[in-house]
């Protein structure tokens, strides 16, 4: 499934009303574990076709980086059927990946 820019605007509809598991990543373009971690969960992805990826730009989206406290990046988030699970703070590997979107 290809990865989808989740704004304030699309929030809701793409995370909170998906069925089924999310993955977001709150990232930004200057971040070097945000830029190391991008390849990392592209190959989750790409592994697990169910699964919907969400990229947050926490320069472009502060609201949003704000409403989960995001202080560090990089940070994903995993939602299942629009209810947040799990959350992960920094550079992780594929396997830490794999088993937060459990």
């Amino acid at each position: 499934m290809a990865e989808i820019v989740v704004t304030g605007d699309n929030f809701e509809s793409e995370v909170l009303q998906a069925k089924g598991t999310v993955l977001l990543d709150f990232w930004a373009s200057w971040c070097g574990p945000c830029r190391m971690l991008t390849p990392i969960v592209d190959e989750v992805a790409e592994a697990h076709p169910e699964l919907k990826v969400g990229k947050v730009n926490v320069d472009e989206q502060p609201e949003l980086a704000q409403k989960f406290d995001v202080m560090s990046i990089p940070t994903l988030v995993v939602f299942k059927d629009g209810v947040q699970k799990n959350t992960s703070i920094g550079l992780i590997s594929k396997e830490e990946v794999e088993s937060l979107i459990g």
